[in-house]
């Protein structure tokens, strides 16, 4: 059995699994099997690799995309200029296990980035390796952006209590790219202030599970446009499959 697996904790809200499963047993991969695997620390990935030697790729989420990198022995160019990781290729070589980063996240959310997204200033929510793909994916577009987190740090990271009526109505696309209000933290929501977005903004959160957040609730609620990640997570799922089997 050729085994596959997500790594990452917790991934009680996971969707992975019964995508590939189904993707395996559509294109006749009997012998292939996706396996979910919590790890409560990082530290505990050389130890996986060694106990599932069947152990052929592996997907990264929460809260292991930038932690990853130091444990794999090579990371693809985008990868490596996204500064995150979520999709493993795992050869062996003899006795050697080598392990390759790629990003797969970047290319999906590219591939979800048409109309009517307005090609206009944007607010990343976060600065994860989510983060860092959405980062990646707007200066490709030549999209101007700022970060928002917890803290501000420097000219590139504001402040949630920096969000005031001008900087929101400069920013019309307002990405969540952090894990607020994802299952089963549903009544949770990043906090920005949601009574200065107007019909001219689009909210688009990475998270796909609950389909409804809680920040797009409250964006439609002002009239915003919506999206969630459902699409960018499906994109990037069939990238994560042809690497693993190595399909060019």
């Amino acid at each position: 059995m050729v085994l596959f697996g997500l790594i990452g904790f917790p991934l009680g809200h996971s969707w992975s699994a019964a995508w590939f499963t189904e993707k395996f047993r559509e294109e006749g991969g009997s012998n292939r099997s996706y396996h979910l695997f919590p790890l409560k620390d990082i530290s505990e990935f050389p130890q996986l690799l060694q106990s599932h030697p069947g152990l052929k790729g592996l997907n990264v989420t929460i809260p292991y995309k930038e932690k990853i990198i130091p444990y794999l022995d090579e990371l693809d160019e985008t990868a490596r200029s996204v500064g995150a990781v979520n999709t493993i290729q795992i050869n062996h070589n003899n006795e050697k296990i080598l392990t390759k980063g790629f990003n797969t996240d970047a290319p999906g959310f590219l591939q979800t980035i048409t109309d009517p997204i307005p090609r206009c200033p944007a607010l990343i929510l976060g600065t994860g390796g989510a983060a860092k793909a959405v980062a990646y994916v707007l200066e490709e577009k030549k999209i101007a952006f700022t970060f928002v987190s917890r803290r501000k740090q420097g000219s590139r990271i504001i402040s949630y209590q920096d969000l005031s009526s001008e900087i929101i109505s400069q920013n019309r696309l307002i990405i969540n790219a952090t894990p607020i209000g994802m299952y089963p933290d549903t009544d949770d929501f990043p906090p920005i202030p949601y009574h200065f977005l107007s019909s001219q903004h689009y909210l688009y959160d990475l998270i796909y599970n609950p389909p409804e957040t809680q920040f797009m609730k409250r964006g439609k609620a002002m009239k915003a446009m919506t999206m969630n990640g459902m699409q960018m997570l499906i994109n990037q799922a069939e990238l994560s499959y042809k690497i693993f089997l190595d399909i060019h």
